[in-house]
């Protein structure tokens, strides 16, 4: 974008424009030019940031990986350059009610298993391979209920992971995947209250969103970029609303090592192929 920056995002929530609102005069206060873009969901910003209508993306983990394999298809390179604090190391979990007499993933076969949306890493596409890694098949061993909150968000919104909670606080599911943190969140709202759900099987931790440079930015503005997000500091007053509102305290150098469950999920799921074209016939954003 000759010399300026322009950045995609994924509008999963209002507060999205204030948001990059804020950072995009942040950005600017310091010299560096800096716009972005707001995307309906992550399908359409993937193909934007390879075909160059945007710099940057603020992908999700399903979005690095079809990022990464179309990029690979056409000989082009991405270049990972940021994430938060808090998108290192997370988990997914299936939980069951306390009392349940399912004691271990096996035993869920035949029984209902609630899920968020289909295309949600942390509460479906993940969760799910622990069924698989159990020796289940997710489509003939067990009945799958999926909340479809927020298709084509890839589990941003958290009303698919709620609706699952809910299903298995009232007695429809026998069992629920979500993101660890959503266990938490749905103990102090009350969605499953202290004691009454217990985790049956957890993932081996992963990281979740990265800002990732695409093909055609130029590399002299997303080093200078770079360095300026991994300065944002929490005791500065005008950015800490910022970090605040998209939840975290420092930005960290991105890395791709934790995205290899997921990686190895869509080829298993067939979610996308080799290429990072869709593949499930049921997923429509």
């Amino acid at each position: 974008m000759a010399d300026r920056l322009v950045l995609g995002a994924v509008a999963y929530d209002p507060k999205v424009v204030t948001i990059w609102s804020g950072f995009r005069a942040w950005f600017r206060e310091r010299g560096l030019a800096f716009d972005f873009v707001l995307y309906t969901h992550y399908e359409q910003q993937v193909e934007a940031l390879l075909d160059g209508a945007v710099d940057l993306a603020w992908n999700s983990p399903l979005a690095w990986v079809r990022a990464r394999r179309m990029a690979r298809t056409r000989g082009v390179t991405l270049r990972p350059v940021a994430m938060r604090d808090t998108d290192r190391d997370l988990t997914s979990v299936i939980v069951v009610p306390a009392d349940s007499e399912v004691r271990t993933v096996g035993d869920l076969r035949g029984r209902r298993v609630a899920t968020g949306a289909i295309d949600s890493p942390q509460a479906t596409l993940l969760p799910l391979a622990l069924l698989r890694s159990a020796g289940l098949d997710p489509a003939t061993d067990v009945v799958v209920r999926r909340f479809d909150v927020g298709v084509g968000l890839h589990g941003d919104h958290i009303g698919g992971e709620r609706d699952a909670a809910r299903a298995l606080r009232e007695g429809s599911v026998d069992a629920a995947c979500m993101i660890d943190s959503n266990l938490l969140l749905f103990a102090r709202e009350g969605v499953l209250p202290t004691g009454f759900a217990q985790v049956l099987a957890q993932t081996a931790p992963y990281d979740h969103c990265t800002l990732t440079a695409g093909p055609t930015a130029d590399p002299t503005l997303v080093d200078r970029f770079r360095e300026l997000l991994l300065s944002m500091s929490y005791a500065d007053t005008s950015a800490r609303p910022l970090l605040d509102l998209e939840g975290l305290k420092e930005w960290v150098p991105a890395r791709t090592d934790r995205y290899q469950a997921l990686e190895q999920v869509v080829t298993d799921s067939g979610f996308y192929d080799d290429r990072g074209e869709c593949g499930d016939p049921d997923y429509r954003p």
